[in-house]
């Protein structure tokens, strides 16, 4: 069913990978180092680095959750206090879901949704690096060889419509740089890094220090969009500081994990203003996904307190450097109104997170929760179209 008279550019859309994702590509010396399969307890499992991997409870997607079956959840609305397994319902055979790993079937697919265009974003993939970040050369390999398959079977700009996103890691700057001229040479409009501090083996560094800026140079020339993805990052460790489950895993309950603050995309964004990135490449454009809209708000009150208290340290006010440099796609079930008054509806991006359990079955449904917050018609094509087109097209410095 389409709900508006347009058709929309997504700008959260998943694939589910297939289990060669990692491997198909993989530079020989690395396979057990990086990711294999292997049967345990009569299970297909993942192992990373050698050890069971539990991001994704069934990594192999087979059988998978209907799109949009934990919709009402993450509206906090649970009535029957069921635990996530139940909520998940009736599962999909692969096999029967196609458009989940072709793209061809997919293509037909966003014609009847009425979906012109969308950014693909990994799945398992969000998941990865922290497992591996012990091991650099690993982490690089793995995604290098992920990449790759990642531009065989979606396309970077498959038909204009189809804008997977190539994942950068900037654990070594010189072997990101590489990467990121690889992408563009395969004309990538999106490119994906996850929230957070840059962590190596001799500990964190900021994403906006002077050694990667050959990285955001490049980024910075071509005009292409970074798109910061919600994920396992670094920042998961922190709820084993208070003594809850240490490991990252997708969908499992835990009331804490909810409430608290600590908030990678947010740091992450302000470590960026902080530190002058985007003064140095004044170019650039990064779009938030999948990560929700809340601290946004938290976000400005700081920011207008550290501006006040130290204006020297910036070259403006950094709330505007926020506004002119940063779109934001909001959880639907969030103050969608207070987010455009405060951001401006030009920077609001939608995004359905199709085809996952906690996204909405129908994407273009999206617009039933703007129009909940008299956004005009205008507004909503906007949020719901062109506001990403517009990010899909490199803008050359």
């Amino acid at each position: 069913m389409q709900h508006v008279d347009f058709a929309v550019f997504d700008c959260d859309n998943h694939f589910y990978e297939p289990l060669d994702a990692f491997t198909r590509h993989l530079e020989p010396g690395f396979e057990k180092r990086t990711m294999q399969w292997a049967e345990v307890d009569g299970k297909l499992r993942l192992l990373v680095a050698g050890k069971i991997n539990r991001f994704i409870p069934n990594p192999t997607f087979d059988p998978v959750a209907k799109p949009g079956s934990l919709d009402e959840y993450f509206r906090g609305r649970n009535p029957k206090g069921q635990d996530t397994r139940d909520l998940f319902g009736e599962l999909d055979r692969m096999a029967d879901r196609p458009e989940y790993r072709d793209r061809d079937a997919r293509l037909r697919l966003m014609d009847e949704q009425g979906m012109q265009g969308a950014i693909f974003l990994p799945t398992l993939g969000v998941g990865m690096e922290q497992a591996l970040i012990h091991d650099p050369p690993a982490l690089v390999a793995a995604f290098r060889a992920f990449n790759r398959w990642m531009a065989e079977d979606w396309g970077f700009s498959h038909q204009e419509r189809i804008f997977a996103a190539p994942v950068i890691t900037l654990v070594d700057p010189d072997a990101a740089a590489a990467e990121v001229e690889w992408a563009l040479a395969q004309d990538a409009r999106f490119l994906l890094m996850m929230p957070g501090p840059v962590m190596t083996p001799a500990g964190g560094r900021s994403p906006a220090d002077p050694v990667f800026d050959d990285v955001w140079g490049r980024i910075n020339e071509a005009g292409v969009t970074v798109v910061l993805h919600g994920g396992d990052s670094h920042y998961s460790s922190y709820i084993s500081d208070w003594g809850d489950a240490t490991e990252m895993q997708a969908f499992r309950q835990n009331p804490f994990r909810s409430l608290v603050s600590h908030s990678a995309i947010q740091d992450h964004l302000a470590n960026l203003l902080a530190h002058g990135l985007f003064h140095r490449f004044p170019n650039l454009r990064l779009a938030s996904i999948e990560t929700g809209s809340d601290w946004v708000f938290h976000l400005f009150e700081k920011l207008k307190k550290s501006f006040g208290q130290t204006p020297h340290a910036y070259a403006e006010d950094p709330r505007e450097t926020f506004r002119r440099h940063v779109w934001v796609s909001p959880f639907y079930e969030d103050a969608l109104g207070d987010l455009r008054d405060l951001l401006g509806v030009e920077r609001l991006l939608m995004g359905s997170d199709y085809p996952h359990a906690e996204g909405l079955a129908e994407p273009t449904a999206y617009v039933k929760d703007l129009k909940n917050f008299d956004f005009t018609d205008d507004q909503c094509r906007l949020v719901m179209r062109d506001n990403g087109l517009a990010l899909a097209e490199r803008q050359p410095a």
